[in-house]
């Protein structure tokens, strides 16, 4: 029986890399009801990172205001009926970030003594501080003689996840590490935060969060599913307290304070507690969804099915795809992971993607701004209130321009091969030393050249992964784009259709992610029996295809094989850079 219009409403919430958007919908036919986006205000003012040491921290007072702030400003936006009639909230969050907290769950950052300490806050997904801690993980998983407990994680652990940056939290303050009697991912928190679960045993963790970042698998936690070769498998789900306690005997603390559980989204984390009813204007005891990542709740709101590749595409990407369960589970090799139930519960979720797309993008307008951003102010005769709004003009011209200028330049024209790794390698194969790189340039290579060239390498980058999914055996049949990219750069768009020689299909719509979050949210409340069920009705349409140029298609081949040839030689220099002396 279809539910009434306009008397079920639920709450997606989506914590991207700088704001947080609230979307509410209406549970009837997914129509969009209202919608709060605001930024994280100690994140935009640059406090506790350092972008040239690649040290990016969040605080979760940050978190919790903006909570706050978008939930009753959505929910308002909607009438004061609508708030009465909401039945379930979900949230997603950028990932890994994970926290220290004590024994109620508490990140240590909310107590009074590490308020302003950044190795207390949630270490950012883009963190890359934690390199070193993720070689040796590599090493031990491969040298140990035991079970190689990367095998579920594509063979490769990040610097980008759980472990790693436990690790790396407890190398910047010992203090940090003496205090923390758990790590917890940032959706997590938010669940445990709304629900009150004020002991790690109340905690549900992430099937999402835990699967693809901590190493954890149903197979490391029932003998079961064990190798014979390994003997007991029973490690409760994460790996063996043998295997962390030769990272640091302190692991094994955290691996037990997580469970042995984890759990699918579908599945409500807890009920909304009275005191946060209260705080954001909607109804207490209405459930809670576990939450998980962005791009995996983002995936099932851009209608991921099996076969299709759904690319969120902002700061970064992350390509998420689903699969059927088979009897035995094929490892696919450099890839971000795949896990049970992750994106649909009851289908294999595989995720890759790129550590930066986006950022590739405002990178390059951040470099060629610095005379708008140093020099303005010195130039005379104009007042600050001017100078102030020439700057702000000329910022958001700066890419709409160069795009236009790069779009009449032929592909072949620029002479330029650049590669995409400005925050390292996420996938094929995560290294998050490597660095980008650029060849072919002369005194005629100019802005727009540059720029198309980026714009080319983004591409390609995502060419290597649909190219590692297909030699995996991983089928895909068509391509979904959601995401800031997808929807407000044509002409980064139209170079990934002609690159993949595929067409790239994108929602109407702006907020795919809130709404992949509210999808789960109406599944968690019951108004839907599952996931699948709750994409036919709530999906939005196609609003736009991009499909290959044929004239364009062999031109990128070939110059797909200049980007390989020149990052396999950046990636062999900056490996062995003697080699040549």
């Amino acid at each position: 029986m279809a539910l009434a219009k306009g008397e079920n409403y639920v709450l997606g919430l989506d914590y991207g890399t700088d704001s947080c958007r609230a979307v509410l919908i209406d549970a009837a036919d997914g129509s969009q009801a209202g919608v709060a986006v605001m930024n994280y205000p100690r994140w935009t003012k640059g406090l506790y990172c350092d972008s040239a040491a690649n040290r990016f921290r969040q605080h979760p007072r940050d978190y919790i205001e903006v909570l706050e702030t978008t939930v009753k400003k959505a929910v308002l936006g909607a009438g004061k009926t609508v708030a009465a009639k909401v039945k379930g909230i979900a949230i997603d969050t950028t990932g890994s970030t994970p926290c220290a907290a004590d024994s109620t769950g508490t990140p240590l950052a909310m107590l009074e003594e590490f308020a302003e300490n950044p190795a207390a806050m949630f270490v950012l997904w883009k963190d890359h501080t934690a390199i070193a801690e993720a070689a040796k993980i590599n090493d031990l998983a491969k040298t140990w003689g035991g079970m190689d407990f990367t095998k579920y994680e594509g063979g490769v652990y990040s610097a980008e996840w759980f472990w790693s940056k436990i690790l790396r939290v407890y190398a910047e303050d010992p203090k940090i590490a003496d205090r923390a009697a758990t790590f917890i991912e940032h959706c997590d928190w938010m669940t445990s935060l709304l629900t009150g679960a004020s002991s790690l045993d109340k905690i549900k963790r992430s099937r999402c969060a835990m699967g693809h970042k901590a190493m954890w698998h149903a197979s490391f936690g029932d003998a079961s599913f064990g190798d014979a070769s390994f003997g007991d498998a029973s490690f409760g789900g994460y790996p063996a307290a043998d295997f962390l306690s030769k990272l640091d005997k302190r692991l094994v603390k955290i691996a037990d304070s997580l469970g042995k559980e984890t759990w699918t989204s579908d599945k409500s984390a807890g009920a909304l507690t009275a005191e946060w009813a209260q705080r954001l204007g909607i109804p207490a005891g209405i459930p809670v969804a576990v939450s998980a990542y962005d791009a995996h709740m983002g995936a099932v709101g851009g209608g991921v099915k099996p076969g299709w590749l759904v690319r969120v595409m902002g700061t970064s990407t992350c390509d998420v795809l689903v699969a059927p369960k088979e009897k035995q589970e094929k490892l696919v090799a450099g890839i971000c992971g795949q896990v049970d139930g992750s994106v649909v519960p009851g289908m294999i979720g595989y995720e890759a993607g790129q550590s930066s797309f986006g950022d590739v993008y405002a990178w390059f307008r951040q470099l060629i701004s610095w005379p708008i951003e140093t020099l303005l102010e010195e130039v005379e005769g104009i007042d600050s209130k001017t100078k102030d709004k020439i700057a702000d003009s000329l910022h958001e011209k700066i890419l709409p321009g160069l795009a236009k200028a790069a779009e009449a330049i032929e592909p072949s024209a620029t002479g330029v091969t650049a590669l995409d790794w400005l925050n390292g390698r996420r996938t094929p194969d995560a290294d998050q030393t490597l660095r980008a790189a650029a060849a072919g340039l002369t005194l005629g290579t100019d802005a727009p050249r540059l720029y198309r060239s980026l714009a080319e390498a983004t591409a390609y980058g995502a060419r290597a992964i649909v190219e590692r999914f297909r030699r995996e055996e991983i089928a895909i049949e068509g391509i979904i784009g959601v995401g800031g990219v997808a929807k407000k750069s044509p002409f980064i768009m139209q170079i990934l259709a002609d690159v993949l020689n595929m067409p790239i299909s994108v929602p109407a719509g702006d907020q795919s992610v809130a709404l992949g979050a509210a999808m789960f949210a109406a599944v968690a409340a019951g108004l839907y029996p599952d996931i699948p069920a709750a994409q036919k009705i709530l999906c939005a349409p196609v609003e736009k295809t991009y499909n290959p140029r044929k004239n364009m298609t062999g031109i990128y081949d070939k110059l797909y094989r200049d980007y390989l040839k020149l990052g396999a030689f950046m990636e062999s220099w900056q490996r062995n850079p003697d080699k040549g002396d």
